[in-house]
């Protein structure tokens, strides 16, 4: 009668059972692994998606105050501030364009005046916009008003209206920019170098100014709209 060595097969079934059983184990983890990576990238990519979004309605949202803005800005007389009682402006013969004139006490120059602009203007964040604003009031400003008002109180008289007002004083490009220095907009999505608002740098990538439902507020100036519609850049200050 012949014997079976049943032991010895029983054990190598077994082993080959449980190293399968073992590699399936392993492979299932990897996979849940492999799920819970793609399921944290994919609410990762979803919150950043999220984000951009927002970012980008803040962003027409400004673009179409400002268009609003813009809007009255091109109808607005660019003699008015002509007529406006006060405005004290000087004419270089040489380049026949406007000059800044100081007021009454002399400033200080450079940097001091910036600070103190940019000081006067801060004052007065939250006051409401108001296209028309008069330089006698300062329960509401539009963006050149705005930017007179604080001007002068730092001892520097500029013209009434934004166009005007870019032609005073030293232009700067937008990589010189330092606090202190007017900057000027085109209308969004527009060619034409017509000028529809006006904003001082403030410094650390921040401009200060006014316009739609913020009224005088902060913003980002580089790789922002406000870049895309930047025109031209002025030193006063110095």
């Amino acid at each position: 009668m012949i014997r079976r060595n049943w032991k010895g097969k029983t054990s190598t079934v077994l082993a080959i059972l449980m190293g399968t059983s073992l590699l399936m184990g392993g492979q299932a983890y990897a996979a849940n692994e492999k799920s819970s990576i793609t399921h944290k990238q994919h609410k990762q990519h979803k919150k950043h998606t999220q984000v951009k979004k927002k970012l980008h309605q803040q962003d027409q949202q400004e673009e179409a105050q400002l268009d609003n803005q813009s809007s009255d800005q091109e109808n607005y007389n660019d003699n008015a501030w002509k007529s406006d009682s006060g405005v004290s402006t000087a004419l270089d013969k040489q380049s026949n364009s406007l000059v800044a004139t100081p007021t009454g006490k002399k400033a200080s120059v450079g940097s001091n005046v910036a600070d103190q602009v940019i000081s006067n203007g801060l004052k007065y964040k939250g006051t409401p916009y108001k296209f028309g604003s008069s330089k006698n009031t300062t329960g509401t400003f539009d963006c050149s008003s705005f930017t007179q008002r604080v001007f002068k109180e730092a001892g520097i008289t500029l013209p009434r209206d934004s166009r005007q007002q870019s032609r005073v004083g030293q232009q700067v490009s937008k990589n010189q920019l330092q606090k202190g220095d007017l900057i000027f907009f085109r209308s969004h999505g527009s060619s034409s170098p017509r000028i529809t608002h006006v904003a001082i740098y403030a410094g650390n990538n921040t401009l200060l100014h006014t316009y739609g439902s913020p009224g005088v507020t902060t913003s980002k100036f580089f790789g922002t709209s406000w870049e895309k519609r930047f025109e031209i850049a002025r030193r006063v200050t110095s």
